[in-house]
């Protein structure tokens, strides 16, 4: 079997650079090796990938067999590394990066410059195509100049962090990458980027058959099929089980999208308002929680340990897997909660946030794979004006502020009049700023929080998403004080133990001692 055609009826393609999808390591015989686990279950030896290719029949019947009954495990056990390039920051957001089941390495906007071609432009024409591409332009333009007026701001509080580093131009590429995190929220989510995309043999099947989803049917289905192109060409085996995409019309997302409810307008402008009321001031406020979290966790080290109650109290039982002094794993590089015994009793603990950040900020959030989230159609959120998240540092000066207002405004002005024009929806919204509001809801358990709260909390994370960790931190440590007290970043996590050096970043140390300021505090 073969897959579907790239293209949907109607798409030609898109004008921009044809996507680069290029398949760089796979095993040598990855559907020969998930029918050989299959038959291994039910054999007294070992199977051989070379005795399932000798009967190409009987392998693709077990194959089928196995694939309708739902027994997919043996699918996950090929992986299939791809080379993406001349991809939208929208599709890596809305589809690649939206489910737990893959690995990605990908061009930083914080750390390199956007170069004024690098945008995803979608099979428009006329005088569309026109108000597209000037937007698209203009938004380019706000970059740098954003970008440009942020410098002295962002130099003259790190030369004052600093000192004896002004006057050292090596160090003013540090100053302007701060000043592009501020300058790439006027960025259009249409911004390509490129990246090394590691997934398995049924990850891939399920994006193959889910890439008709709003929000990037079109660039979705052009982009995965030529992975399940490249992926054929390897190892034509595939063909056997391989299932043509659900239509666009077939989806779950689309029939919700026809309900009355989700069709009336201002719907969405009146959602905004009700969830952003709700947030309090708070970037990430914590909704739900289990009423005995602290207690739950104390009982199950208590099982672990086969200890009775009246032998270890709680706060000792918390102790022993929350304190650094006493579980030097909370110094290690590596995250060893999910194979230690006496961690895993965290994971009984469980939370539940409900949160505001801009595209951007939400697209560094999602790569938290284990803390996972709700995410919103944001085709369905789409609005007359503009409805976004004002970077923090380009709020506090007027002459910044007024360049990121201006780019709001005149991308709500080019988006409105695309959809007015009957531009679907799809399209338009490629014009989106990074700044564009992303609401949703986003559950942990223990281990998965401490071990993104030690990254996030560090002062060298993205602005806004250390805003919505440190809410997080603080509303837990207000109502489980014993788990609160250990959601730190990792410099005040190693000092307590002690370790050295207590800052592990190295030359990116930020110039602070956090682990001498009080709990959960920063300078802005």
């Amino acid at each position: 079997m073969r897959p579907a055609p790239c293209y949907r009826p109607g798409v030609t393609a898109f004008r921009s650079p044809a996507p680069v999808v290029k398949l760089c390591a796979a095993f040598a015989r990855p559907f020969d090796n998930a029918v050989a686990t299959a038959r291994t279950c039910y054999s007294a030896r070992l199977v051989d990938e070379l005795d399932v290719a000798r009967d190409p029949a009987r392998r693709d019947d077990l194959a089928r067999s196995i694939y309708a009954a739902g027994h997919h495990t043996t699918l996950q056990h090929a992986h299939f590394q791809f080379a993406l390039a001349n991809v939208s920051r929208q599709l890596i957001w809305s589809l690649l990066h939206s489910h737990p089941f893959y690995n990605s390495e990908q061009v930083s906007q914080r750390y390199v410059e956007v170069r004024p071609d690098s945008v995803a432009v979608p099979p428009l024409d006329g005088e569309a195509l026109a108000v597209y591409e000037r937007c698209a332009a203009r938004q380019m333009d706000d970059y740098h100049r954003l970008t440009s007026l942020c410098i002295p701001l962002v130099a003259d509080a790190y030369y004052a962090r600093f000192p004896a580093r002004r006057g050292k131009t090596r160090y003013d590429r540090d100053v302007r990458r701060k000043a592009q995190e501020v300058g790439r929220y006027v960025l259009p989510v249409a911004t390509f980027a490129h990246l090394y995309h590691t997934i398995s043999g049924i990850t891939l099947l399920r994006l193959w058959r889910a890439c008709e989803q709003p929000d990037t049917p079109a660039e979705a289905r052009l982009v995965i099929g030529r992975m399940v192109e490249e992926v054929l060409r390897h190892d034509p085996g595939y063909g056997a089980i391989l299932e043509p995409p659900l239509g666009a019309d077939e989806t779950l997302e689309a029939a919700a999208l026809a309900l009355p409810a989700a069709a009336a307008p201002g719907h969405a402008a009146a959602f905004a308002r009700e969830f952003d009321a709700e947030l309090g001031g708070l970037t990430s406020r914590l909704v739900a929680r289990k009423p005995d979290n602290e207690a739950l966790v104390a009982q199950a080290v208590r099982e672990v340990l086969a200890v009775p109650r009246a032998a270890l109290a709680d706060e000792e039982a918390l102790a022993l897997v929350l304190d650094p002094r006493r579980n030097r794993y909370h110094g290690e590089a590596l995250n060893l909660a999910t194979v230690s015994k006496l961690m895993r009793a965290l994971a009984h603990a469980g939370y539940t946030f409900r949160k505001k950040l801009s595209h951007t900020a939400d697209s560094q959030d999602q790569r938290h794979r284990m803390t996972p989230a709700s995410r919103p159609i944001l085709l369905a959120h789409l609005t007359d004006a503009p409805d976004v998240v004002v970077p923090a540092l380009a709020a506090t000066a007027p002459t910044a502020r007024a360049c990121f207002d201006d780019s709001m405004a005149r991308t709500w002005e080019a988006i409105t009049a695309l959809r007015r024009a009957g531009v679907p929806a799809e399209h338009a919204a490629y014009l989106l700023p990074n700044a564009a509001a992303v609401r949703l809801t986003e559950s942990a358990d223990l281990p998965a929080l401490l071990h993104k709260l030690r990254a996030r909390l560090c002062y060298n994370a993205q602005e806004e998403i250390w805003r919505a960790s440190l809410d997080e931190a603080r509303q837990i440590a207000a109502v489980e004080p014993i788990i609160g007290a250990a959601l730190q970043p990792p410099c005040t996590l190693r000092a307590r133990m002690p370790t050295t050096p207590i800052c592990p970043e190295g030359a990116r140390y930020c110039g602070v001692p956090v682990w001498r300021l009080p709990q959960h505090a920063r300078q802005i």
